[in-house]
């Protein structure tokens, strides 16, 4: 008898019965494997014998002793009024289909770089879908602009002028597929220039490094103090090979300055007189709460300057939208590049976000979310100065969703601290990540985040965080 794959009706499983031996060892033979290897699931109704029967051309007394003979070996159970069934094995999955085990969710949650996503404005944000599906074009639909939808940048172009000071058109934005795309695409589009090295900030967030080294550029630290990152450095020999320059001006990652004036001046004129590029990561830029925002470094160089923006710290993450503010020489490469990589960005994701823009609503979440932000953050400096005093010093809160505790140099290392608040169920970040090359002589701090934990278990989260340093303090 040929092989013959079937299909078992309401299981959608193929059988493979072999052409030597008998009908009903083939059948028998073909189940088995197909439970042992997992396939047929445990639980799984198998079809009635009539039924099998007719679909695989066999006897349906064929079919009934396959199934008899399974059962007596445990494979299958079968029970009047409720058909034949897949019996639960107790056995191990093979090798390669063994699913690694995850590790534990901490209790509590203070590590950076994520809002609180229980936030996202559900029914504010199917409102903008409905009203933007309701009139958008069926072309919409189809493949669509490297660039990114007009409706969004249009809409961006309004909001980043009068928001942050951004010098926008529409023609100058390319959406992207959140910050990380934007970033890696701007990395290739300058390393395929012939001047592949980019300056990034020490410390600074280790996966952009990688990011940017892994779409072909190289990278060499740019060293940050209390005034941000040390752009006087870059007209000496040491940085003379540097064309391009990432910085985050408006709350430094993760160290929290804000770029001094005077810096801000000796970046912008570095750029006019080599030639180069300033990658203004703007990540948090809405998120300030002790005085006005700082406005983007974009409005004073817009022709040196590429502004990164994302909805994924006032939004969600999960939105995969971002959008890149260009001088005019890097509209092309960039979009170039954009359509080589995945043609574009999806489109009704971009039309409720153009939505909820033009119709405000983006701006009241984002005041709302500034609101309690806030009052987190205000919650971590009251803690912090009633219980350590200037033990544990607390920098870059002025801003954003996360603050640098520092750990006094007679005091726990950020490995025992991490270590101590692991026991107790508390994730936190650490300093010593962030820096180009590890050394001894780096600062010891740990990045307390008030994004990711929601309201309900910030103040239990922070109550644990207070002990694990207390029992730390030397």
């Amino acid at each position: 008898m040929s092989n013959d794959w079937s299909i078992l009706p309401g299981v959608d499983l193929h059988l493979d019965l072999a052409s030597s031996g008998s009908r009903r060892a083939s059948l028998e033979r073909a189940l088995r494997d197909a439970i042992r290897s997992g396939r047929l699931a445990p639980h799984t109704r198998l079809p009635s014998t009539r039924t099998l029967a007719a679909e695989l051309g066999l006897a349906r007394g064929t079919v009934a002793a396959a199934y008899d003979q399974l059962v007596a070996e445990g494979f299958l159970t079968a029970r009047t009024g409720s058909g034949t069934t897949v019996a639960a094995l107790a056995h191990s999955a093979p090798p390669s289909t063994r699913r690694m085990s995850e590790p534990a969710a901490p209790r509590f949650d203070l590590r950076p770089g994520s809002p609180d996503v229980s936030l996202f404005p559900v029914n504010d944000w199917l409102r903008s879908l409905r009203r933007a599906l309701a009139r958008v074009p069926v072309a919409a639909y189809d493949y669509g602009d490297p660039c990114g939808h007009i409706e969004l940048r249009r809409a961006l172009a309004e909001y980043l002028g009068r928001a942050r000071g951004v010098l926008a058109a529409p023609d100058r934005i390319v959406v992207t597929s959140g910050s990380v795309q934007a970033l890696a695409l701007l990395a290739r589009v300058i390393a395929e220039s012939g001047e592949p090295v980019i300056a990034m900030e020490d410390p600074g967030l280790a996966y952009h490094r990688e990011v940017v080294c892994h779409a072909g550029a190289q990278v060499t630290a740019l060293p940050v103090d209390d005034r941000g990152a040390r752009t006087d450095l870059l007209s000496t020999s040491e940085f003379s090979e540097v064309r391009a320059v990432v910085v985050t001006p408006a709350h430094q990652y993760p160290v929290g300055v804000t770029l001094h004036p005077q810096r801000r001046l000796a970046l912008t004129a570095w750029a006019r007189e080599r030639g180069g590029i300033v990658i203004e990561d703007d990540y948090d830029g809405e998120f300030r709460y002790d005085r006005q925002p700082v406005g983007a470094l974009q409005g004073m160089a817009p022709e040196h300057v590429a502004y990164l923006g994302s909805a994924s710290k006032t939004v969600a993450p999960g939105l995969r939208l971002a959008w890149l503010v260009l001088p005019e020489h890097l509209v092309q490469p960039v979009a170039r590049a954009k359509r080589l990589t995945d043609l574009h960005t999806e489109t009704i994701g971009q039309l409720a976000l153009a939505e909820f823009i033009t119709s405000h609503g983006y701006d009241r979440h984002i005041r709302a979310c500034r609101s309690r932000y806030r009052r987190r953050r205000d919650l971590l400096v009251a803690r912090f100065g009633a219980t350590f005093g200037r033990q544990y010093a607390l920098h870059g809160i002025a801003a954003g969703l996360h603050g640098m505790v520092t750990l006094p140099p007679e005091g726990p290392t950020e490995a025992e601290v991490l270590a101590a608040a692991s026991a107790r169920g508390l994730a936190v970040g650490e300093l010593g990540s962030h820096w180009h090359e590890p050394g001894e002589h780096h600062r010891q701090a740990i990045i307390v985040g008030y994004g990711t934990s929601g309201d309900a278990s910030f103040a239990a989260a922070l109550d644990t965080l207070v002990r694990t340093l207390r029992g730390r303090a030397g």
